[in-house]
């Protein structure tokens, strides 16, 4: 169960209602679950966090395929229950194989990946359990992505940390309707 209400228009400060309508307005009507529903408590926080989403979202040089993947190792990396529900049919749709969710879901051995997908894996799994990226981990994901492409991939994965930090300590709740296992954490 949330651990807070999500916010309203009425919930929110008087001087943050303007900018709380424009994000309700750019999201096609009231945010009712996920950690949209968190950034909410803070209007211009969020409105600012929503150019940099639609950046990495909708213009990034990444392949869906890649940004999804790294959603994913995001998600598992930290445990985070709604972003691994909210973006695991989505990667398998993006043409992650089920054999490579459901291995990096279950944390069980990786199965034989593309060049994309293992530099991508790689990073994120190194930098999430030991805080740094080494050289040759960094160099692969640069040759495959170049420096632009890697920006962007670091940049997603720690714009998903943002994320998973506010979905795990505020505990959104999951859908209802699912079509993914959950996490075992």
């Amino acid at each position: 169960m949330a651990r807070v209400p999500v916010p309203t228009r009425e919930s929110v400060p008087q001087k943050h209602r303007a900018v709380y309508d424009e994000i309700i307005k750019e999201r096609g009507g009231p945010v009712r679950s996920g950690p949209g529903t968190v950034t909410l408590n803070s209007p211009e926080m969020a409105k600012r966090a929503n150019h940099l989403s639609t950046y990495l979202r909708r213009e990034s040089t990444l392949p869906q395929k890649v940004q999804e993947l790294a959603m994913l190792v995001t998600a598992r990396e930290l445990g985070c229950q709604y972003i691994w529900n909210a973006h695991a049919a989505a990667g398998r749709k993006a043409g992650v194989s089920d054999a490579l969710v459901n291995a990096i879901r279950d944390k069980r051995r990786l199965p034989a990946m593309a060049a994309d997908e293992a530099a991508v894996v790689n990073l994120g799994r190194e930098f999430f359990r030991t805080h740094k990226v080494s050289d040759a981990t960094f160099q692969a994901a640069l040759r495959r992505f170049g420096p632009q492409g890697l920006t962007e991939l670091c940049t997603l994965m720690g714009y998903y940390g943002l994320l998973a930090f506010n979905a795990n300590t505020f505990v959104i709740d999951l859908p209802a309707e699912r079509t993914e296992a959950v996490l075992p954490v």
